[in-house]
């Protein structure tokens, strides 16, 4: 099948490049290695190699003239071989098409399917499956799995598909009885929130007219596809810009000289395959280092050398492989990424940062246990302590809204749990009316739900203020950003034992640094500092939390 080259991007800076020189000519054959052309871009002018074999059936630009980059400059298939589909199928302009490719250009203006948009669909005996907004922060979803195939008979409380969102993977029920007619993206792909994922309905309807009312998804995979490729067989192009040519003696692609160099191979001892016996890509993987000759330095001596002249040290040779690995990001992931720029970037940030003695609650903690029917943790006073502090300064309980801040009555506190793809902030409602022994429960609840991802959009919504600790991996001191709409969080740190001053004396002690991070819009230093003391006074006297 015909494949068509495109521009590369050889710089980062690149937008466009120059076909400086044809190396082929229509009806050429190529090899994968051989150099197709002679790319003047902004920095430089380099070879571009050809990453395919097979025969040079068009070419699209002329010597001289400029070509945006991801424009198609030639297409390379089978001798004969119609290269005007591939050409047709190419989202981008071609603006230098030869006169045998006009045709084609006049035929794409009448495959709009205009009359179809008139098409009444409402006596059509199907239901469209749109993909639907799980959470409030959720822009795609990725489908996970489907449990029906094409021509499958499903009830209306079937589940069609598990779906990965941004916070868990949940069910997607149709709400419709019938066959299943369409499956749009599939396992693995994403689609937007109220894109089609799927039709039901009567068996053998013709759902053509409903799939023309949606976006030609399944039509941009292919384009997308097919400039992927040129894409990815640029990245090593851009790389050999900085490459030397100073070597007129041996014929070699700058990638292979580049290549060479890396692995600490010698250019002169590599024979190469290509067309002239020129060294490209594939020699330099080939090449087996035990070949090359070690006494090019022992020749290289003066013959008037005197014989007791110490022997030169000779280092071994290392040769070394950069390697790295790449996977795609995650919807969990894209969310954090998202709303943390723009929390950071949006809201002004301002840090406090407090010590407090924590001796009297390491005893009530230890007392506690001996009683509690659960473990106590020190979060859970910590939190308990929020609560009890946010009644007594409401403007940390609030959130900018913009044209207004809304001061929150109930405390609702997002305790944030690190899972592998990320990060949750489960909410526990009421934290003030709950004893310490019902929030330690929630909190051990939420957090191997989070990490089961079986948490629903009602446990992570709604929080007043957030709780970030990493006081379990011994960390002295951090900053954390703020969990929109919030305007605080507070970052709690690890019991350190540290000297501290009593009474005019140095005896042991046990410190914990908490910075709250605040929203300025909303609170000021002197407020922020009021709570954090508040706090202190409750974590340092733990009886005052069962007031």
């Amino acid at each position: 099948m015909a494949e068509v080259v495109k521009m590369p991007k050889m710089s980062d800076t690149m937008t466009d490049g120059v076909v400086a020189k044809w190396h082929k000519k229509v009806g050429d054959k190529v090899k994968s290695g051989d150099v197709l052309a002679e790319i003047e871009t902004d920095k430089a002018t380099m070879d571009f190699e050809s990453y395919q074999d097979g025969v040079l059936l068009y070419i699209g630009v002329e010597e001289g003239k400029s070509v945006p980059v991801d424009e198609v400059i030639a297409v390379l298939g089978k001798e004969g071989e119609d290269y005007k589909t591939a050409l047709s199928a190419t989202a981008a302009p071609a603006a230098a098409e030869e006169k045998a490719a006009a045709p084609v250009a006049d035929k794409a203006p009448a495959a709009t399917p205009a009359p179809a948009a008139k098409v009444d669909t409402s006596n059509i005996p199907a239901t469209v499956i749109r993909m639907p907004a799980l959470s409030d922060t959720m822009t795609e979803g990725i489908i996970n799995k489907w449990n029906f195939k094409v021509g499958d008979k499903v009830k209306s409380d079937d589940s069609l598909a598990d779906v990965e969102t941004d916070k868990a993977t949940m069910e997607v029920v149709g709400y419709e009885a019938g066959t299943l007619l369409y499956i749009g993206p599939k396992e693995g792909e994403a689609a937007p929130v109220n894109g089609i994922i799927a039709i039901v309905g009567k068996e053998g309807t013709d759902i053509t007219p409903l799939l023309q009312d949606a976006p030609a998804a399944t039509e941009a995979k292919p384009a997308e596809a097919a400039t992927s490729a040129p894409a990815a067989a640029s990245a090593p192009v851009e790389e050999e810009a900085e490459v030397s040519h100073s070597d007129g003696r041996v014929k070699a692609s700058p990638l292979a000289r580049k290549i060479a160099k890396e692995k600490g191979i010698d250019i002169n001892a590599v024979k190469g395959s290509a067309e002239g016996g020129r060294i490209v890509k594939k020699d330099i993987e080939d090449f087996k280092p035990g070949e090359a000759k070690p006494a090019a330095a022992a020749e290289s001596a003066p013959a008037s050398a005197p014989s007791k002249a110490a022997a030169p040290v000779t280092l071994p040779t290392f040769i070394g492989e950069e390697k790295f690995t790449e996977k795609p990001v995650t919807q969990m992931r894209k969310v954090i990424a998202k709303r943390l720029s723009e929390s950071l970037f949006t809201a002004p940030h301002f840090y406090v940062t407090m010590s407090i003695d924590m001796d009297q609650a390491i005893a009530a903690r230890n007392k506690i246990n001996e009683v509690a029917p659960v473990k106590i943790s020190f979060n859970d006073f910590v939190l308990k302590a929020c609560a009890i502090a946010l009644k007594q300064h409401p403007t940390i309980n609030s959130s900018w809204l913009g044209d207004k801040i809304r001061t929150n009555e109930h405390i609702h506190i997002g305790v944030a749990v690190a899972v592998d793809e990320g990060l949750l902030v489960p909410v526990i409602r009421f934290a003030d009316g709950k004893s310490l022994s019902h929030i330690s429960v929630e909190v051990k609840d939420f957090a191997q739900r989070a990490k089961a991802k079986k948490l629903q959009p009602a446990d992570w919504e709604g929080s007043t203020f957030t709780i970030s600790n990493l006081g379990m991996f011994g960390v002295d001191e951090f900053t954390a950003i703020i969990n929109p709409p919030d305007a605080c969080i507070l970052a709690v740190s690890g019991i350190q034992a540290v000297p501290v001053v009593k009474n005019g004396a140095v005896v042991p002690g046990n410190i914990m640094k908490v910075t709250l991070s605040c929203d300025h819009r909303v609170v000021d230093g002197a407020s922020g500092a009021a709570f954090l003391q508040t706090l202190k006074s409750l974590l340092e006297e733990p009886v005052r939390l069962l007031i």
